[in-house]
């Protein structure tokens, strides 16, 4: 008896999940021909090398129900006490489950009872360029940068160097980008200056930024590769040809 006949049923049943999972996270285009070409054991490996080390990038999802618990219960909460830490907590859950807007309606009504958190202002920053709202996101990141340019890893001053191009202020854009790409080798900074570059028309600096992105996802670690795997895929698409 064959590993084949061995896995059947089973191995339809491993491919499907398989390819469930690459058409999610879209790894190595490789993977896709050893799922179907190397049937139930090809799905198992693939299942083994890319499935279960992203389990810890799926625990976000396995809080989907206790966070949509909380935010129930602080929407309730806040109906009696609308108190700054109950809205910033819950703007917070709005975050993170997809709801921007929500989010900055929390953000906004907080710092209007208490405009002392700096945390308050980075997170509404974040809101507002989820919705492409960059203008009001300037201010709210430039108070976080001025009091931290380390804050939250880098990542706030590389979105104020993002918001600063989306609003047409290149010269602010450029000296934010030099400071923080200085600092972070963070993907998504970087692909924001990428896409910052190709913007400005300077095609061959950011195909050498392209390059550079390319030759660090080769020797990054698997478990930051699976996690910047978005931001590959971003740069991967942008037109950085001569």
């Amino acid at each position: 008896m064959g590993l084949t006949s061995i896995f059947y049923p089973y191995g339809i049943i491993l491919q499907a999940i398989a390819i469930f999972h690459f058409i999610r996270r879209r790894p190595d285009t490789y993977w896709l021909w050893i799922i179907i070409f190397g049937g139930g054991i090809g799905a198992l490996v693939y299942i083994v090398v890319e499935v279960v080390p992203d389990a810890g990038l799926l625990r976000g999802t396995f809080r989907m129900f206790p966070r949509r618990s909380r935010i129930k219960q602080l929407q309730a909460m806040i109906e009696d006490n609308p108190a700054p830490a109950n809205l910033e907590e819950l703007g917070a859950l709005y975050l993170e489950d997809g709801k921007p807007d929500k989010a900055k309606q929390c953000f906004d009504r907080a710092i209007a009872s208490r405009a002392d958190s700096i945390d308050t202002f980075y997170r509404r920053g974040l809101a507002e360029v989820a919705l492409n709202d960059f203008a009001d996101a300037v201010p709210d990141l430039e108070l976080t940068v001025s009091k931290d340019f380390k804050y939250d890893f880098y990542r706030a001053a590389g979105l104020l160097a993002h918001s600063y191009a989306q609003t047409g202020q290149t010269e602010k854009a450029q000296t934010m980008f030099d400071r923080v790409t200085n600092a972070s080798t963070a993907t998504e900074i970087q692909y924001y200056y990428v896409a910052f570059l190709v913007a400005q028309g300077r095609k061959q600096e950011a195909q050498e930024w392209t390059q550079r992105i390319q030759a660090k996802k080769r020797t990054m670690p698997g478990f930051q590769k699976r996690r910047d795997r978005p931001w590959f895929r971003k740069v991967s698409g942008l037109a950085v040809s001569k």
